[in-house]
């Protein structure tokens, strides 16, 4: 179809036209009572009746299903970080050991991580309330009502409890779609949020023997057709693929938002495809993810614990006291000789017991937030 939705929205006001004539007693088809350009579409064009449904549509499926799903997956995640506040465990920086913290402080991240996202979708939101219709072909409301645009949102106030108005510029309503392009963007935030967040959790949950195995997920069905048994991480690789198709939406819209002539942008049917569909999987995988997922999740605290002992990023606790250089000969001498860092720093005769004891202990190396 053409880039302003026409014959989307000619085939919407051939149905409207055909049940109008069925109602009042007449035929559809070309005989019907009720024309579809003089009546249906009185007052409007495809160029504004087209965006206007755009953003309508996004606002009521943002309000709707975006925000709930998102809502409750940041309480499951919070519940989590509150259940793990206890566990200690070694902290991973470019996929290698660092320094210890806990399992509750790692989840309280990506409560925030989606809270941040969350925030920019409320800031970002209530451009989609400003509504094209009344603008007609290029904007200046030929042959509408000077009220119409602001009826058919009342209209739509009384009947989806959202605030809609009349966009006070109907130009830049059917020319650009800079706020759709914004809203979206907040959707890549979101979406580059939940990859991290699933992608932590697929690799914290990786074995179960010969992986990190920190947690163990929800086994929700075979994983394999091959391999009996195995059980692979279906909800968080969801999550990815979701991620990622929204980012691609995000740069297709950024391009058809980007490519309005004059007074008309004529990408509207690929940016309503991928806008709508950016949310409905975002919407469905923060859903999925927190019921088969997040909910279940449970800690492999004796695993942790062993990490914990093993790693040599302790060590960093007796920076300074010994100083950078002395501390990395203890964990490069543990690593070499297969020691611990206890054993190591002793043979080495840089720091005594009582102080090793009292100084490498990795609850004391959380901070305040982990107290």
């Amino acid at each position: 179809q053409t880039g302003s939705g026409t014959q989307t929205n000619m085939n919407v006001n051939e149905v409207l036209a055909n049940l109008a004539s069925q109602k009042l007693g007449g035929p559809v088809g070309m005989q019907r009572l009720v024309h579809p350009n003089d009546v249906v579409n009185m007052g409007q064009s495809s160029n504004d009746v087209f965006p206007t449904a755009i953003h309508v549509a996004l606002a009521v499926s943002n309000h709707q299903k975006l925000v709930p799903a998102l809502d409750k997956l940041i309480t499951a995640l919070d519940k989590k970080a509150r259940e793990f506040a206890d566990i200690v465990k070694i902290g991973r920086t470019h996929l290698q050991d660092a320094t210890p913290l806990t399992l509750g402080q790692e989840f309280s991240g990506y409560v925030t991580q989606l809270k941040h996202a969350r925030t920019v979708l409320n800031h970002v939101s209530p451009l989609l309330l400003e509504l094209a219709i009344g603008g007609t072909a290029v904007g200046t409301g030929l042959n509408a009502h000077p009220e119409f645009g602001d009826r058919v949102a009342a209209q739509l106030n009384t009947q989806l409890d959202l605030p809609f108005s009349s966009a006070a510029n109907k130009f830049a309503a059917l020319a650009g779609h800079e706020p759709v392009a914004a809203f979206h963007g907040a959707l890549k935030t979101l979406a580059a949020a939940l990859h991290k967040i699933a992608n932590d959790l697929r690799w914290a949950a990786s074995g179960p023997r010969a992986g990190l195995g920190e947690l163990s997920l929800p086994e929700n069905e075979p994983g394999s057709s091959i391999m009996p048994g195995k059980v692979n991480p279906t909800q968080c690789e969801a999550v990815t693929m979701a991620a990622v198709q929204v980012m691609g939406n995000d740069a297709a819209i950024g391009f058809a938002s980007a490519s309005g002539a004059f007074e008309l942008n004529v990408y509207k049917p690929l940016i309503a495809h991928a806008s709508l569909q950016s949310v409905r999987l975002l919407a469905d995988v923060m859903n999925s993810l927190r019921e088969h997922c997040v909910d279940g999740i449970v800690a492999n605290r004796e695993r942790i614990a062993e990490l914990v002992s093993r790693s040599l990023m302790l060590v960093t606790a007796l920076a300074p006291a010994i100083g950078y250089d002395r501390a990395a000969q203890i964990a490069k001498h543990a690593h070499k000789e297969g020691l611990t860092l206890r054993e190591a720093a002793l043979k080495l005769g840089f720091v005594d017991e009582q102080t090793f004891d009292k100084v490498v202990d990795a609850r004391k190396m959380l901070g305040e937030s982990g107290a």
